[in-house]
């Protein structure tokens, strides 16, 4: 087993969340879990095809930071790994499910598939398979809102960008390059590391000099945050404050989350690099547990709330299936189009 950093420490009494929010949170994260779950599911049975590399165990970081934002609003960039960040962005599940079976009622008109979801509506700049291929995109967004605002005077241009990538992006010369420019031009934007250990099957530790990720944000001048990725009123609080800077024309900021996927690299992967005793104590640290027993200590909700949000994600779920199983397929005649913006 590789050696467990010391996860940074959070008081939740500094959270202050309603219970409005609180139940927001759990109910995303549940979105996301069983939405994952039934992706598994699916592709057993046959109905996905190619890579589907799921997100179960890093919700904290996904609904953490977008709900920290404007929904619809702001903009997000994804990886491959990219269902959850979708349906945090507000893409419905039932349009995301039915890019995962290829169908022409998918959000990228069936595509995309696994890694390439996208939401001009949501304000998702889209999934990329490649490692840390969407870190320039998502400066790009940031860097349009900053021109609107400043140069064209539009005061309502004040969009914030959310950029994730896993730690193997990190190593990716566009990390570096995308961290300078921001921090130059002070582009609203946050960098937000989803650390989960393992790069495929690369061992964090074993592929960078300096593991801790947070720290290359000196470098450029920038703020640098480490946060327990496990722990979603961490991610959401941190999230907050460098939501805040950039809105305010402070800057980027480099969020370094310490997470860890439940499953393997992607549903083809048997998983057999990864001790038990690893997964074990990340396990026992699942996000979701972790804030439905703060909710119910914190007198935020009961037993019989959680469970209601529970059986109504489960019904989205089961008509987000219904929904892509009787969607048509792409028609061949339009295999040229959406090749161009101007297609749509």
């Amino acid at each position: 087993m590789v050696q467990e950093r010391a996860l940074p420490k959070f008081d939740t009494a500094t959270a202050q969340i309603s219970k409005e929010k609180g139940l927001l949170l759990y109910e995303d994260m549940i979105l996301g879990r069983f939405f994952e779950d039934k992706c598994a599911e699916m592709y057993y049975r046959g109905k996905m095809f190619g890579f589907v590399h799921l997100y179960n165990g890093q919700e904290a970081v996904s609904t953490g930071v977008i709900q920290a934002m404007r929904p619809g609003e702001d903009f997000v960039s994804s990886t491959y790994r990219d269902h959850v960040h979708a349906l945090s962005a507000g893409v419905p599940a039932k349009e995301v499910m039915a890019e995962l079976f290829g169908k022409a009622t998918g959000c990228s008109k069936g595509r995309g598939g696994s890694m390439h979801m996208f939401s001009a509506e949501h304000r998702l700049l889209g999934g990329y398979a490649f490692v840390a291929e969407g870190i320039p995109v998502a400066a790009g967004a940031a860097f349009q809102s900053k021109y609107r605002r400043e140069v064209l005077g539009d005061r309502n241009a004040d969009q914030v960008t959310a950029c994730f990538f896993g730690d193997g992006a990190a190593n990716n010369g566009q990390f570096f390059e995308t961290l300078n420019m921001a921090a130059l031009w002070k582009l609203p934007i946050l960098f937000v590391v989803e650390n989960n250990k393992w790069a495929i099957g690369m061992a964090h530790d074993r592929a960078t000099s300096d593991p801790e990720i947070y720290k290359k944000a000196s470098v450029f001048n920038m703020v640098g945050v480490e946060v327990d990725g496990m722990d979603v009123l961490a991610v959401h609080t941190v999230a907050q404050e460098a939501v805040a800077r950039a809105r305010a024309g402070e800057g980027p900021t480099l969020i370094e989350a310490l997470t860890y996927r439940f499953r393997g690299h992607s549903l083809a992967d048997p998983d057999e690099l990864r001790s038990k005793t690893e997964k074990e104590f990340w396990f026992s640290r699942d996000p979701i547990k972790k804030l439905a027993a703060y909710l119910i200590e914190q007198n935020l909700a009961d037993e019989a709330e959680l469970k209601a949000i529970e059986n109504k994600i489960q019904a989205v779920i089961d008509e987000a299936v219904k929904f892509a199983e009787s969607s048509p397929e792409p028609d061949p005649s339009e295999l040229y189009r959406f090749i161009f913006a101007e297609d749509e």
